[in-house]
């Protein structure tokens, strides 16, 4: 028995030896921060020290109250604003909006670029929003290169190529009507001719679980749903119709399924039934709102969902929306109003502009913080979307969106202050994922 004993305290006391070398041989760097936005607050706080060990941060507070590690590499930040790693919860790394948006560019893609090539772009994007401050993000859908977004997640966890934290989609789940455009003007391909789709059409709420499961089964992270389609159109009374293309029941389905299999479902409503099902369905988030009337936003801030708009991608169409209805009607002033409804009601905004598709480039949709706070935000209440709310979204807040102990060492920084000037965030100076310096302007 005493034999047993002493050879049960020499593993433990083996083992406890070799945690603690493990916790020395990390690497220690304390960042000095003038100003600090730690995410769960609506203040700056002066003079603060961050300290880490490894990919973790160990302690945040005052100067004077935080001791300075032995031998820490220290990083003096002391005339910028400090914040967590900004979070965008809405992009496409697999798209690039140099070229174009919307269905027709779409189609046209998925003829000419491979998934070997689509891989690399986005590759090119992950560091690209990486260098402008965005540590982590959602990617909602690969439109078209199937999986391949699990396996550009598997190579940024590896350290393969740099990146954001990444949530992937994978495949989208639509209606048959959804692409390729089947009405409008910008219908240009025969019913013989058979078009890529860039997604998995649905149509029965069997084959929709169907889906979630594959996608489930594959590597997603989140269901992305397309319950409805384009192109809208203004009636003469100014109302947005938007068509839906898929069924309540269908909605319903892919929903339950991805809840049923742990993860969540974004949904793509620009507004009208499609909006109003995906909540009636319980979507966890409504992507790409423009017309979100007063009772829709009621149920969303009951039910807890979350509201994602591209503001600067709608924005960019008002002029042309303003002619074609003689100055009368452009979804910009939608999201406006709806907006305003949203913070009036309480629902919980996060930040998404659709970067890569008819919105912003990557590495440049922190534009969209303009908007935001052109439509009614508080500089603070931007400062929470583009953070702490984003990672809500994820269901992340446990790891990133404040900083805080425990947490990701997920750190940027801007020369001023984001709260009386919010562009500063379009200037992100200094980047850090999980204790590693990805650039540094303050030096």
């Amino acid at each position: 028995m005493k034999q047993h004993s002493v050879i049960r305290f020499a593993l433990l006391a083996f083992g406890l030896a070799g945690y603690c070398i493990g916790a020395e041989g990390q690497k220690t760097v304390v960042i000095h921060a003038g100003q600090l936005f730690d995410g769960k607050s609506d203040r700056l706080l002066s003079n603060q020290l961050i300290v880490i060990q490894g990919d973790r941060i160990v302690e945040v507070g005052a100067a004077g109250s935080v001791k300075i590690p032995a031998g820490a590499e220290e990083i003096d930040l002391g005339k910028a604003t400090v914040l967590p790693g900004l979070v965008d919860g809405h992009a496409h790394l697999f798209k690039t909006s140099k070229l174009g948006g919307g269905s027709a560019f779409t189609v046209q893609m998925l003829l000419t670029d491979s998934w070997q090539y689509r891989t690399i772009v986005a590759v090119v994007n992950a560091r690209k929003n990486l260098e402008a401050g965005f540590t982590t993000m959602r990617d909602c859908g690969t439109v078209g290169a199937m999986y391949s977004d699990t396996d550009l997640r598997r190579a940024i966890n590896e350290g393969l190529v740099p990146g954001p934290r990444l949530q992937v989609a994978t495949i989208p789940l639509i209606g048959t009507t959804w692409l390729p455009p089947s009405r409008g003007p910008q219908r240009s391909f025969s019913p013989e001719v058979t078009i890529p789709m860039g997604a998995r059409a649905v149509d029965s709420p069997w084959e929709g679980r169907k889906a979630v499961r594959d996608n489930f089964k594959y590597g997603a992270d989140f269901i992305k749903v397309f319950p409805g389609g384009s192109p809208a159109h203004f009636e003469p009374d100014g109302k947005l119709w938007v068509p839906a293309t898929m069924t309540l029941e269908e909605d319903k389905a892919i929903v339950d399924e991805a809840h049923r299999q742990g993860i969540k479902a974004a949904c793509h409503a620009f507004g009208g039934v499609p909006l109003r099902d995906s909540i009636e369905a319980g979507c966890d988030s409504i992507e790409m709102a423009d017309d979100v009337d007063p009772e829709s936003i009621s149920k969303m801030s009951e039910k807890g969902i979350f509201l994602v708009m591209a503001l600067s991608q709608v924005k960019n169409s008002e002029s042309s929306e303003l002619q074609a209805t003689q100055g009368k009607y452009s979804r910009a002033a939608m999201q406006k109003v709806s907006l305003q409804r949203a913070l009036k009601a309480g629902v919980k905004v996060a930040f998404g502009p659709n970067a890569g598709d008819s919105g912003p480039e990557h590495g440049t949709q922190a534009k969209d913080v303009e908007y935001m706070a052109d439509y009614g935000m508080k500089p603070v209440q931007v400062l929470h979307a583009i953070t702490n709310v984003g990672a809500e979204l994820m269901s992340w807040q446990d790891r990133v969106g404040t900083i805080e102990k425990g947490k990701y060492a997920d750190v940027v920084a801007v020369a001023g202050n984001p709260l009386a000037d919010i562009t500063e965030l379009e200037r992100v100076k200094f980047v850090m994922k999980g204790g590693e310096i990805v650039r540094n302007d303050l030096k």
